[in-house]
């Protein structure tokens, strides 16, 4: 496609940024294709990871109340704790609209359906202190294999880069970039990241995940851009 034409399309300052990091419209084009193409690589994995991952949490929650269904019935419970008024009650209100959405479709509102409306970042949220110890640190059960260091806020630190850099795909942000460098350094920390978290869970997971995974590959089209 003519540069100009997907400069119109695209939007100029969202194109300018790969203009930038490369010097030439030809290889501008070629590097918005390139990331891309790394960030469709990484949709599987993330989603196959907040998959395991919140249904590996749902379950420990669900020990602790000894509740298959403790997403609905604990809108009353913790979820209204007063100490939670700080956070806005966050998971509550959460629960409430998926609710809401599911009632609209005509739907009977059932714990599945509950859970498969929430965000990422409400299961990253029982990582957090005001949650966590309401849920009586349940949680950290969802990774039987961690190392001995890896406590709830070592946990927690990776979860929220986690999520960030998945918003950042989902949001079709450039990932291509440190600073003003092209470079995928940081993408390829979050696959670290991601696949630290699946072996904490249950490794054959990642063995699931690695036949999804095209990502180096992709990653590795930039040296036909810098050689």
């Amino acid at each position: 496609m003519d540069y100009t034409k997907l400069e119109y399309y695209l939007s100029k300052p969202r194109l300018n940024r790969f203009l930038q990091a490369t010097g030439s419209h030809s290889k501008a084009q070629k590097l918005y294709r390139i990331n891309l193409r790394v960030s469709q690589e990484f949709y599987p994995v993330l989603n196959l990871f907040e998959i395991f991952f919140r249904n590996t949490v749902y379950q420990c929650v669900a020990i602790y109340f000894s509740n298959p269904n403790w997403i609905i019935t604990e809108k009353s419970g913790f979820m209204s704790d007063q100490s939670l008024s700080s956070s806005n009650y966050f998971l509550k209100k959460s629960v409430q609209k998926a609710e809401r959405a599911i009632r609209r479709k005509g739907s009977p509102i059932t714990a599945g359906k509950v859970v498969a409306e929430q965000s990422l970042g409400f299961w990253t949220s029982l990582y957090d202190p005001h949650h966590y110890r309401l849920v009586g640190g349940s949680p950290i059960q969802g990774f039987p294999n961690k190392p001995a260091y890896a406590n709830r806020r070592f946990i927690n630190q990776k979860l929220n880069i986690i999520r960030e850099f998945r918003n950042r795909v989902y949001h079709n942000e450039p990932i291509c970039f440190n600073n003003v460098h092209v470079e995928f350094s940081h993408a390829k920390h979050i696959e670290d990241e991601i696949y630290d978290l699946l072996n904490w869970i249950d490794s054959d997971l990642t063995k699931y995940v690695d036949y999804f995974n095209d990502i180096d590959s992709k990653i590795n089209l930039v040296n036909k851009i810098f050689p």
